[in-house]
């Protein structure tokens, strides 16, 4: 996922984003603060036992000592920073020391040295502790992987695995490269790549993602991709340029040096010009030696990328987190980015004498032998709603035009009506209402005849609107939709969500061109899952991928990567990235407004140079240690569910899935009570609609109302965040009694009467809306909570 260098045209275009490059070597060997931590220590203690024993040579003598061996490594540190171009506070530590020694202030020589080790070996303790996340990432790489040839199983290097073998992926080994299934189903631990700790199962022909841990029984998977070219390795090549040293935080640090170093010299110059005291020139040094107070805005810039990490979010660097702590403008692609990216069945019609749910098996039969996104869509809704395809024969594929086969000894067939067919009412109702919907059809048909319409559509995610108001609450100010696909489902989208723009049918050069535009006015961000998005993520400022699903290209092309499967995951991003920002300007303007008020105070002789060494250690190690703050949650970025209310989510979650035939149900029921000719079908269709309110949709209104709502107000803020959402139980639970009051008016008069019908079919049209919207603010408001 390493994307390639910027041209020299891109970087003379003013864009803001650094080369992929080496990172930066070390200062020093990892053995160097320890030891010059455990000499300075060592050597203060010793002269403070000395002096205590009224040995004042000896105690001085010790103190020179523990000077002198500090003054060797930030020497070096310095020269070191000098070749690369800068001249850090670490020259201030240097004059320092060189001072104390020069004028005997011997214990303050000291406790600088221990200022300078304690600063460098925190700073580097923090490093190792932030970018654990990111070397476990680097350890979990697999390096074999054991191949099926015939009976035989044998291990292999992974960079030997090839497209289409066979491997046996054994309990609690991490899978190799991607691939699919076969045989059982594999139960996996996704959370490296995800950030969920939560098992999850793939079935047989499902895709497995390399860097996933086998938390079941041995399966067989079918290689779909080679080492290199596998989820796992992109994350892995990804991982390795983390670091915080890039950062434009940083730099900003290193230019506050750059003022910072001639001020103290010039306050220490004249203190000892207006005093004539060398002491005090000493002592303003002394303060002004903040060695890892500006070390602090790595820190937090590193803790942060840490943060991101353990969410499923990969950021390249610590330049790509600071720039979207900055961003105030957020692009978005539609397909794969705000919808999932894979059309579902989101209607199913049925002729007279037909039921949908026959409609949706019967298709599915057909369509379960053909490789079509559409037809993937079909069966796995129908497998979802427990209808379990049959066996079709002589099946037969039209480029196209759709799947042909013989079901039950009739030919059956799915996709488009043939031209010269007779086209029934009930079918142009449905041709109408998809093109309101903006969903495609496949038609079902029985010997030529139409049976049944199946409509489909790339539906809005759940976590969509909820993860566009956080980010809205982190800093962007402006979110525009770029898609290439036509404008009115684009524009149903934006006013969804509020968009403040959307743009429909641009090409990849028109992403382009309008993510340039957007750069031109504020910090901008590009999100994108396809081949087609890969041009404009390289445009933007920061580039984010889709990954879970996504294109290689876009990762590649990405300055971050959300390796789940889920949007919500950038606003998280989004949030740690301005706290992170935001701790390491803190820390690095607070601990130098606190030096420059101790220089003051030593400038005018009230701190000695003793005194003030011990006020800046302090100093020094409650800016690192507030830098480190960045490492801990922010409970108010995503509220803190209990696990037997995240269950909760998850289950009245599948019961909306299994729900969705009774929502047909009741808008069927409506339109057929618009036919004149129905009465007794009419009739028939509101009884079976009666039984599925009764049976199936009260009881889970119910239980939501008394066991997923009570366990979601301590997550809410309390009972006033759900109150709306049970008033609209009180209203479906009212419209459910209204129908119910019109079977039995209708039973008992042996038919439905005219004077039933308009409020009937109001009732029911009524009732399919207001679920509709229910079950999407649920998903969105309170499903969207759970990973």
């Amino acid at each position: 996922m390493i994307r390639a260098k910027p041209s020299d045209d891109t970087r003379r275009a003013g864009s803001q984003k650094p080369a992929p490059g080496p990172a930066p070597e070390p200062a020093g060997p990892s053995w160097l603060e320890p030891v010059l931590l455990a000499v300075t220590a060592s050597s203060l203690i010793a002269g403070g036992v000395l002096r205590l024993l009224d040995h004042s040579d000896a105690a001085d003598l010790c103190w020179a000592l523990g000077t002198a061996f500090a003054v060797v490594p930030a020497t070096g540190w310095v020269v070191a920073a000098l070749r690369r171009g800068h001249a850090g506070v670490d020259l201030v530590a240097v004059l320092a020391l060189g001072g104390t020694l020069a004028v005997g202030e011997y214990l303050a020589g000291a406790l600088i040295g221990l200022m300078l080790a304690t600063g460098r070996t925190l700073e580097a303790a923090a490093q190792r502790r932030a970018s654990h996340d990111l070397r476990a990432l680097l350890a979990h790489t697999p390096r074999t992987a054991r191949r099926r040839t015939g009976t035989e199983v044998r291990p292999v290097p992974v960079s030997e695995v090839a497209v289409g073998d066979l491997l046996v992926v054994g309990a609690g080994e991490v899978v190799p490269v991607d691939g699919q299934v076969t045989g059982p189903a594999a139960v996996l631990d996704e959370s490296v790549l995800t950030g969920e700790s939560a098992p999850v199962e793939r079935k047989p022909g499902q895709t497995v993602r390399s860097g996933a841990v086998n938390a079941g029984g041995a399966f067989d998977l079918r290689a779909t991709a080679t080492e290199q070219d596998s989820t796992y390795a992109g994350i892995v090549r990804l991982a390795r340029q983390a670091g915080a040293e890039a950062a434009p935080v940083v730099r900003l640090a290193d230019r506050y040096a750059a003022w910072f170093l001639p001020l103290s010299v010039a306050v220490a110059g004249l203190a000892w010009l207006l005093s004539g005291s060398a002491v005090r020139a000493v002592a303003v040094l002394v303060v002004a030696t903040p060695c890892p107070l500006l070390l602090a805005a790595p820190v937090a810039i590193v803790s942060g990328l840490s943060r991101t990490s353990r969410l499923g979010v990969v950021v390249r660097d610590g330049g790509a987190l600071e720039r979207l702590g900055r961003a105030r403008t957020l692009l978005l692609d539609k397909t794969g980015t705000l919808t999932g990216g894979r059309p579902r069945v989101v209607d199913v019609t049925a002729a007279p004498g037909w039921k949908p749910a026959e409609v949706l098996r019967l298709a599915a039969t057909v369509d379960q032998y053909s490789p079509h996104v559409l037809a993937h869509a079909i069966v796995d809704a129908a497998r979802e709603r427990g209808l379990e395809p049959s066996m079709a024969t002589d099946v037969s594929e039209e480029v196209g035009r759709g799947a042909y086969g013989v079901v039950g000894g009739r030919r059956t067939a799915v996709g488009r009506l043939e031209p010269a067919a007779v086209v029934p009412e009930w079918a142009r109702a449905a041709e109408n209402r998809a093109v309101l919907d903006g969903a495609a059809v496949a038609w079902l048909t029985v010997e030529s005849v139409p049976v049944g319409a199946v409509m489909l559509r790339d539906p809005l995610r759940h976590d969509a609107p909820r993860a566009l108001r956080r980010l809205r609450t982190a800093g962007i100010e402006r979110i525009v939709m770029l898609t290439g696909d036509r404008p009115e489902p684009a524009r149903e989208i934006a006013a969804v969500l509020g968009l403040d723009g959307v743009r429909a049918e641009l090409t990849p050069a028109d992403k382009v061109a309008a993510v340039r535009a957007e750069r031109g006015r504020a910090v901008t961000v590009m999100v994108g899952d396809g081949v087609n998005d890969a041009p404009a993520l390289a445009a933007a400022d920061v580039g984010v991928a889709m990954g879970a699903h996504g294109s290689t290209a876009s990762s590649e092309a990405a300055d971050i990567v959300l390796t789940t499967d889920r949007v919500d995951r950038l606003a998280d991003a989004t949030s740690i990235a301005v706290r992170s920002r935001r701790i390491a300007v803190q820390s690095a303007l607070g601990g130098m407004l606190l030096s420059l008020v101790a220089m003051g105070a030593a400038a005018v002789g009230l701190l000695p140079p003793a005194v003030g060494a011990l006020l800046q250690e302090g100093i020094d190690v409650a800016v690192i240690l507030n830098a480190l703050r960045a490492l801990r949650v922010d409970q108010g970025a995503r509220p803190a569910l209990e696990p037997a209310a995240e269950a909760l989510i998850h289950r009245f979650a599948a019961e909306h899935e299994d729900l969705q035939d009774v929502l047909q149900a009741v808008r069927d029921a409506a339109a057929r009570l618009s036919d004149p000719g129905g009465d007794g079908q009419a009739l028939e269709s509101v009884r079976e609609v009666n039984r599925l309110l009764t049976e199936r949709l009260l009881p889970h209104e119910s239980a939501e109302e008394h066991q997923l709502y009570p366990a979601l107000e301590p997550v809410l803020g309390g009972p006033e965040a759900t109150a709306t959402m049970s008033r609209a139980h009180a209203e479906i639970e009212r419209l459910a009694g209204r129908v119910a009051a019109h079977v039995s008016l209708a039973d008992a008069q042996g038919a439905l009467g005219p004077e039933q019908l308009e409020d009937l079919r109001a009732c029911l049209y009524g009732l399919h809306t207001v679920l509709r919207l229910h079950f999407t603010q649920e998903e969105e408001n309170y499903f969207s909570l759970a990973p």
